[in-house]
């Protein structure tokens, strides 16, 4: 199945993370970190130090490099193609720039419903995001078969935010109001948004990626009916549109992840949208998610980045507990949220070492 490839991709060694992600067993919780790749590493400091963040994103051999970093140094069950979920807005036509101190930024971001002409209505995602695909089949082959890649993109409501506040926001006041003032613009910027997504997905599949996460970073700031409108359906479509366009072009149903930030509102919705894992973030019990996600879907996450400032041996026991919360299976153990800049490499590395210790001594016992 995902072994065999047209592109003659080296010979999966360790499908771990993949039987967990299909519910099948495993030997020990597989684990990987979001943002594995970055600026924690004093290397990933080096290669990135004197390049443009986006023209970073733009080099299949940097984003090569930078993904495999973290495999030199920790025994992760998965890589993640470093990239960036604004390279979508790009592919849209918007201009983004990486301000130091400020993090990404839109030149000039939408503000007005009228300002939606101004995005391409028809994206050919190979010709805009072709460096993405590049990258993708150049890591699966420097790989070597390690682990597998997982490929990923931003969600709809999440990049639509973006695109309408300019960067960062805490309240997402301006994409809000838009949701409130201009439902019928904001549903045609999500199906805009959705459809390119999808596209890009499968073109992440085509490339070599074996798993894929779309990330709805922002559904904390939705409130249960606004994310029932304008979050779910699209989540829903691109997981359906994703697999029905895979069969159709004889691809590998690769397993899908959905990780939607804060939103434990619709857990419950989330393990009926399509996708084989839903991820979650530090907020959760793991009983409680388990409670409500049922016993078909795999899990992902959830330690308190945070919890990586505390001392080693205390990061074993925050590990221990929570793989006894999830259990073993059916589980790939991450953290809530990404890594922060500032982290010690050390206690990264004794967060997947308690993962793969912990795990198999459960499951002998």
């Amino acid at each position: 199945s995902f072994i065999h490839s047209p592109k003659g991709f080296p010979k999966l060694k360790n499908d771990t993370f993949l039987r967990a992600a299909r519910g099948e067993e495993t030997e020990h919780t597989p684990v990987w970190c979001m943002r594995q790749a970055g600026r924690y590493l004093p290397e990933f400091r080096e290669t990135r130090a004197a390049q443009d963040f986006f023209a970073t994103c733009q080099s299949p051999k940097l984003c090569c490099e930078l993904t495999l970093q973290p495999l030199r140094r920790f025994p992760l069950d998965a890589a993640i193609i470093f990239s960036d979920i604004l390279v979508v807005p790009q592919a849209l036509g918007m201009e983004v720039v990486m301000v130091p101190g400020k993090g990404p930024t839109f030149t000039e971001p939408l503000k007005e419903v009228e300002d939606l002409l101004k995005l391409r209505q028809k994206v050919d995602v190979t010709a805009e995001l072709g460096y993405v695909f590049q990258a993708i089949t150049l890591t699966r082959h420097s790989l070597e078969g390690r682990v597998p890649l997982i490929g990923f993109s931003g969600a709809p409501w999440t990049l639509m935010s973006y695109m309408i506040e300019g960067g960062g926001s805490t309240t997402m006041a301006k994409a809000k109001s838009w949701l409130y003032r201009h439902p019928e613009a904001s549903h045609r910027l999500l199906r805009l948004l959705a459809d390119v997504i999808t596209d890009y997905l499968v073109g992440q599949v085509a490339a070599g990626a074996q798993a894929l996460q779309l990330f709805e970073s922002h559904a904390g700031h939705l409130g249960p009916e606004q994310f029932q409108d304008f979050a779910l359906p699209y989540i829903r479509d691109i997981a359906q549109a994703v697999k029905s366009k895979l069969k159709e072009e004889a691809l590998p149903l690769v397993p899908m992840i959905i990780f939607a930030k804060d939103a434990h509102y619709a857990l419950r919705d989330l393990a009926h949208a399509g996708y084989e894992v839903v991820g979650l973030d530090w907020t959760i019990r793991p009983q409680e998610a388990r409670a409500q996600t049922g016993k078909d879907i795999t899990l992902q996450g959830n330690l308190d980045p945070c919890a990586l400032y505390a001392p080693k041996e205390k990061i074993g026991e925050l590990v221990k507990k929570m793989l006894e919360g999830f259990g073993t299976q059916r589980y790939i153990a991450n953290l809530g949220h990404g890594l922060y800049p500032d982290m010690n490499p050390e206690h990264v590395g004794a967060f997947v070492e308690a993962v793969h210790a912990h795990s198999r001594h459960i499951n002998k016992h």
